[in-house]
């Protein structure tokens, strides 16, 4: 007799119809792939009202029957500001504060009526670690946390109030949760250090990836009707493009040198920006350098056709600071699987450069460094056309799917659960 689905209360404020964050894209994969490894997911979410951009592109990718509860949240900074201010204590630990409540009494009711095996909940959003920890304190299930990237580091957040909080939060969740999930090696090492009292056991690394069932649809769509181009080399960077941990600064200069000695001209040459949600400043840096004729900035778009313009463009960019050198961007896995060239401007020695070196891509400058970044590109582009470029290897490819991630995820909470009945069964049987 086939045995009954586990359930995992999921706690994620990323999650459609949010539009434009690739965090979406780890909970909605799990939701879509854990339930062929056994386990049904219950997502406990945040109200759209908090979202600060909605799209219904993705809702249709959340498996019918999934159960969703979207618990009240707001913005503190667009909900509850007066003259574009607002008490800092409404936005500790981060601006969605107000999920936590509405979320801790959904939850429990979730928990009451549908008998979840744990609880998972996922950071960047501080407030989740709030929410799961609560809800396992007041139920006594295991609590699995999640961490896409480091919480307290050195000058983040700059707020010594919010740094406080976070730090709290992530010594909490290191000491009291059953298991700590951390994307990338550097990140788990970066916390068996600052915590080294701690089971190393309970650091787990399961990275993220790509969805091979979504790419395979926009490839089949682009097969129908590919995309045209004008020309020129379109290197494209998709997604946030964060002032610090993605300085785009250094690239620019770098462009306005080039523009200036003649070796990328308008007619040649494009950077295109995808929803890089700095558009403003990204217009000034342009305007500085005298490069708006070489840089487009280009709105968010629904995610299968942001795959497919991957799959479609010259060359794919990434952006990641030294200060990110624990860290590795989520749509690094979607440029392997894009089958595309990719020049990343990284710290030589951090995960992202480490993780490209392992896929078989081998380009890379410095982000910081104007002038390696000068030299970087037209060599690119010389490899590109000339054939010379590689991409990722079909071993670095099939490495990084993310049912390939769901079922590391699902072993990681049978071995937690199983270990939880074997712990209490003596005291339940007397």
């Amino acid at each position: 007799m086939k045995q009954p689905a586990r359930r995992l209360l999921m706690v994620a404020y990323h999650f459609p119809p949010l539009r434009g964050s690739s965090g979406i894209q780890r909970t909605l994969r799990f939701v879509q792939h854990l339930p062929r490894c056994g386990w049904e997911p219950l997502v406990l979410t945040a109200s759209p009202r908090a979202y600060e951009d909605t799209s219904d592109d993705q809702m249709r990718q959340v498996p019918e029957g999934t159960v969703v509860e979207r618990a009240f949240a707001l913005n503190t900074a667009r909900h509850l500001s007066l003259f574009g201010r607002y008490p800092g204590a409404l936005a500790l630990p981060d601006r969605w504060a107000t999920w936590r409540f509405d979320a801790v009494r959904k939850g429990m009711a979730m928990i009451a009526r549908y008998k979840p095996d744990a609880i998972w909940s996922t950071y960047p959003i501080a407030t989740a670690h709030v929410i799961g920890s609560t809800l396992a304190r007041k139920s006594g299930l295991p609590w699995i946390a999640d961490f896409r990237d480091p919480m307290a580091q050195d000058g983040y957040p700059s707020d010594p109030r919010a740094w406080k909080a976070y730090r709290a939060i992530e010594e909490d969740a290191l000491r009291h949760a059953a298991a700590s999930v951390f994307t990338t090696p550097g990140c788990a090492q970066l916390y068996r250090e600052r915590y080294p009292d701690i089971d190393a056991t309970r650091s787990v690394v399961i990275e993220n990836g790509y969805d091979e069932e979504t790419f395979a649809r926009a490839e089949g769509e682009r097969g129908a009707a590919p995309s045209k181009s004008d020309g020129r080399f379109v290197l494209l960077h998709s997604g946030v493009v964060y002032p610090d941990e993605r300085d785009p600064r250094p690239l620019f200069a770098a462009l306005g040198q080039l523009k200036r000695a003649g070796a990328l001209t308008a007619a040649s040459f494009c950077l295109r920006l995808r929803a890089s949600a700095y558009d403003p400043m990204l217009a000034e840096l342009a305007t500085q350098h005298n490069i708006t004729d070489l840089v487009s900035l280009e709105p968010a778009i629904p995610y299968h056709a942001a795959l497919q313009e991957m799959l479609d463009v010259d060359g794919l960019l990434i952006l990641q600071a030294s200060n990110c050198n624990q860290q590795i961007p989520a749509k690094l896995y979607e440029y392997v699987r894009a089958k595309r060239p990719v020049l990343a401007l990284t710290d030589p020695i951090g995960d992202t450069a480490i993780t490209l070196r392992g896929a078989g891509l081998t380009s890379l400058a410095r982000l910081d460094d104007a002038a390696s970044i000068a030299a970087a590109i037209p060599a690119f582009i010389a490899r590109v056309r000339a054939g010379g470029e590689t991409v990722a290897t079909p071993e670095a490819i099939a490495a990084s799917s993310r049912e390939g991630r769901a079922r590391s995820f699902a072993a990681l909470l049978d071995r937690l659960v199983d270990h939880r009945s074997t712990a209490t069964s003596p005291s339940q049987a007397t």
